[in-house]
């Protein structure tokens, strides 16, 4: 429990809240596989705004879940939002994709979804 993500600043958050905490837990589950691939999509066709609209977006949730991959996650989205042409993300976001694929399996494992 817990290796591909953190629950100590949820459950901060939440004061203790399980069943808040769950319902994070399941919105994690509904929306950022989701954005992953969205992200991984925008990125290899070069699409810099909805790279930079996707990686925003994530941020929060990749932040408070504690996937360790932030850096990496705002690497992504400066390459969008900055339009870095020439500069190659490929190795961030393989690190941040398989961050949320991670996380999202042990989740479900861990709060039986």
């Amino acid at each position: 429990m817990e290796e591909n993500y953190k629950l100590h600043r949820l459950r901060e958050l939440a004061d203790n809240d399980e069943e808040f905490i769950l319902a994070l837990a399941e919105t994690f589950l509904e929306e950022v596989p989701a954005d992953a691939i969205v992200l991984k999509e925008a990125v290899e066709s070069g699409d810099f705004l909805q790279t930079y609209q996707t990686a925003h977006k994530m941020k929060p949730t990749i932040d408070v879940f504690e996937l360790g991959v932030l850096d990496k996650l705002i690497i992504v989205q400066d390459w969008g939002k900055l339009e870095k042409e020439g500069e190659d993300v490929s190795s961030q976001l393989a690190d941040v994709l398989a961050a949320v694929e991670n996380a999202a399996n042990e989740i479900k494992a861990d709060f039986n979804l």
